[in-house]
């Protein structure tokens, strides 16, 4: 038996591919307990950005919201949304962006519209937001999403956010700038997009998960990479930072 949850194990995973000096444009939930994680071990020198116009961000506790007040008092700087949009991301200022969904394809496209039918939908989300210009525009995009055959299926019921489109090719020919969706961060391990058909394949699983048990939480017929390894568990030093986080937080 492990003694950190699977969403800690996330986290972590997540927070250990970002380096000092990152510029990271993060979101509310588990994207942000990463970046903050990596920002109060490994990574004291992350840039972190909120969509709210926040640039440089330390928050001592773990915001509720892309407004809190939190994050404008421990910034370096608060600037107008359009500014961030305009000048940081589209100007290709962020280095790695969080994004999450309701469903990824092979090709690490995501969807946060709708499930179902556009017009007559099961299930209307709430939507894309900044998530498309994320997506375009980062260096690099990290996803982190539960991995359930629900999520990672084979055709999206709607394309909100473009990873590698339709494979190898697609982001040059439609002119985006950024690398695209360089890790899939899940409970079960990690996916990265093969370098040359942009596939997400399986290269890591977490400790006491199999590659069989990844294979069957995919709607797709998931690669697993030659090689594949497994996470190192989370350290004292991680789970005891993590959870001062987390603990902060609560208010």
């Amino acid at each position: 038996m492990s003694d950190w949850t699977q969403d800690e194990m996330m986290a972590i995973a997540a927070a250990r591919r970002l380096h000092d000096g990152t510029v990271c444009f993060v979101g509310i939930g588990l994207p942000s307990l990463a970046a903050n994680l990596a920002r109060a071990t490994h990574a004291p020198g992350c840039v972190l950005i909120y969509e709210s116009g926040t640039i440089g961000a330390k928050p001592t506790v773990l915001p509720l919201s892309i407004g809190d007040g939190e994050l404008a008092s421990t910034a370096m700087s608060v600037v107008s949304v359009p500014e961030i949009f305009s000048y940081w991301l589209q100007g290709g200022r962020i280095d790695v962006g969080f994004l999450g969904a309701a469903q990824i394809d092979r090709y690490g496209n995501l969807n946060s519209t709708v499930i179902g039918d556009y017009d007559h939908p099961k299930v209307r989300l709430p939507g894309a937001g900044g998530a498309p210009e994320i997506a375009a525009s980062c260096r690099e995009t990290f996803v982190l999403l539960r991995q359930s055959p629900r999520a990672f299926v084979e055709r999206l019921d709607f394309r909100s956010s473009v990873g590698f489109g339709d494979g190898a090719g697609d982001r040059e020919r439609l002119g985006l700038p950024g690398a695209g969706v360089t890790v899939v961060v899940t409970d079960l391990g990690l996916l990265e997009p093969d370098p040359e058909t942009k596939e997400l394949a399986l290269t890591q699983v977490h400790p006491g998960v199999t590659a069989e048990q990844a294979v069957e939480a995919t709607g797709w017929p998931l690669r697993v990479a030659a090689g594949v390894r497994e996470s190192e568990p989370p350290s004292a030093e991680e789970l005891g930072a993590l959870r001062g986080l987390r603990s902060a937080g609560d208010r």
